[in-house]
């Protein structure tokens, strides 16, 4: 049954994974000082691979969070979402009991499915025969199996869903999960996105692009904006965020919200060769129109960043049109932990929450002089500290995809 719809819908719970650190506060610290989370490949030999380098969680114990029965059951990718999901209910301190299991829902995203443990079962049903791949292999690979165990683990049997989109599918989920809210359908959701697929098969498909960058150096493989931009580096990870009705969240919790997620758009580029625009311009001016604001309101925008030459044209003349030349402070996180397809959008949106909640930017790292054209505003080399009250987030996935979300700060 669907209750009165509502607009304002608070974050107030965050979920981090990342190759920068386990958690939000471990992230945000590394993000602030600049750390790196790309370095070569440990989980195998990638000496015959054209690229070696990947935003990496290391030292991540999956035992040490999850229950023993769920080991044999998850891929690497779902321990990682699981272990996010628990953050943020934890952050939130929500109780999915007190709040009803039919009111509290989770929507997520996931590009690659479970890569490690498809190729592991499909090793032993060539080596060995049938009858010794795991019963789990039924859904263990599936890109919908975050959702799945999450709602499971927590017993969130509300509104649910899966949204592909690769790298824009993170915005697309938190936007999905935004709606449910606003039209009264669930008072909690858990939503974001997670990746990891980086066995051999994996990264095979991320070198299939074209556009993973062949640098051996970290500090040179992955420059978005940069002149010496000459591709990306794929990384793992994500992030999961509590998203509540305002009323209901202000009324069983005195503490203080993230944020708001305020407005949320899609678009898709015209097919190649159309005489026509890429669609990010008017995803973010989309956005913004959902959240009522003007673009002079805003004070950040988190950029895609996605460190091909010809990509990071594109996002630098949408910001140059939506905002005007060096009109706004643009922050690339990315460059610290690669891009990390459905992953990146939302821990890109933690990462703008807490810039509004301290007041600093975070700096892009290891960039050097920009591409004359691009005429944007980029924070690089150190943070950048003033009031923020509204910062715009933006991503694109592979095929076409653009989303942007627009996050403020909590009313007074």
């Amino acid at each position: 049954m669907s209750r009165s719809a509502s607009t304002d819908v608070l974050v107030t719970g965050l979920g981090v994974t990342a190759p920068t650190g386990l958690g939000p506060k471990e992230y945000w610290n590394t993000t602030l000082a600049g750390g790196q989370g790309i370095a070569p490949l440990q989980e195998f030999d990638a000496e015959p691979y054209t690229a070696r380098l990947a935003g990496q969680i290391t030292g991540f114990d999956a035992a040490a969070h999850l229950p023993g029965r769920l080991l044999p059951q998850t891929d690497r990718v779902t321990r990682l979402a699981l272990v996010a999901a628990d953050q943020a209910l934890e952050d939130a301190q929500a109780d999915v009991g007190e709040l009803g299991t039919y009111e509290c829902g989770v929507v997520t995203s996931n590009a690659t499915g479970g890569f490690e443990f498809s190729h592991r079962e499909m090793r032993k049903l060539w080596s060995k025969g049938p009858q010794h791949v795991s019963v789990y292999q039924c859904f263990a690979w599936f890109y919908a199996v975050n959702t799945g165990q999450i709602s499971i683990r927590h017993k969130m049997r509300g509104p649910g869903g899966v949204v592909v989109a690769e790298q824009a599918g993170g915005l697309d989920a938190i936007g999905l999960a935004r709606r449910t809210i606003n039209r009264g359908r669930g008072r909690l959701m858990l939503t974001g996105g997670v990746e990891s697929s980086f066995d051999p098969w994996g990264w095979v498909s991320h070198l299939a692009s074209g556009a993973v960058s062949t640098a051996t150096d970290p500090a040179t493989a992955y420059l978005p904006f940069d002149r010496r931009a000459g591709g990306y580096v794929p990384g793992e990870g994500g992030a999961v965020l509590v998203l509540e009705e305002a009323d209901s969240a202000r009324a069983r919790s005195g503490r203080a919200p993230y944020g708001r997620i305020t407005g949320h758009a899609s678009t898709f580029d015209p097919a190649p060769g159309v005489p026509r625009p890429p669609g990010l311009q008017r995803a973010a001016e989309l956005a913004l129109a959902d959240a009522g604001l003007q673009p002079d309101a805003v004070d950040l925008v988190v950029a895609d960043a996605a460190g091909v030459p010809e990509l990071d044209a594109q996002e630098a003349a949408a910001l140059r049109a939506v905002f005007g030349p060096f009109g706004v402070p643009v922050c690339a996180p990315k460059t610290m932990v690669g891009r990390l397809m459905a992953g990146g959008g939302p821990l890109d949106v933690v990462c703008a929450l807490l810039a509004l909640r301290d007041g600093v930017i975070p700096p892009a790292v290891n960039i050097g002089e920009l591409a004359e054209d691009h005429r944007i505003d980029l924070v690089r080399d150190e943070p950048r500290f003033g009031p923020l009250s509204t910062a715009l987030v933006l991503a694109r996935g592979a095929g076409g995809f653009n989303s942007a979300v627009v996050v403020e700060r909590p009313l007074p």
